[in-house]
């Protein structure tokens, strides 16, 4: 049985992130795992909103999360991203299902967010599928 996975998917900085989001469905074929459903939102700071409807889906066993926050000209970064973080957490313990972090960010430049791209979109469905196989 392969876990059935929803997505969160920020447009904000879509360069990014559309390839974060193509990294992450080419991991999940490679596990064994599907990413059944998808939600796009404007920015990182709308994917716990886009999480939580996702987490009451009965059919959904757990979210990865894609977006990137970068640095900009205040700690606006700062506090978008540790919002969001401490928030994904919440939802996951809330409704007892994984929820990954695949935001990478604060505190980064766009060249730094670029390098992180396959890391972080493989990163954000391991985390999940190992979390649902080892629970």
């Amino acid at each position: 049985m392969s876990e059935k996975l929803g997505m969160v998917v920020s447009q904000f900085n879509f360069e990014i992130t559309g390839e974060m989001s193509r990294k992450a469905h080419d991991r999940a074929k490679e596990v064994g795992a599907r990413i059944v459903k998808v939600i796009e939102v404007p920015g990182s700071f709308e994917i716990p909103f886009a999480v939580k409807k996702l987490l009451e889906d009965k059919e959904i066993d757990g979210v990865v999360t894609i977006g990137t926050v970068i640095k900009g000209g205040t700690d606006h970064d700062s506090v978008i991203a540790h919002a969001i973080a401490r928030k994904l957490m919440d939802l996951s313990i809330e409704y007892n299902k994984p929820v990954s972090l695949g935001i990478s960010g604060p505190n980064i430049t766009w060249q730094q967010s670029e390098k992180r791209v396959e890391e972080y979109g493989i990163r954000a469905v391991d985390s999940v599928v190992k979390m649902l196989r080892n629970s």
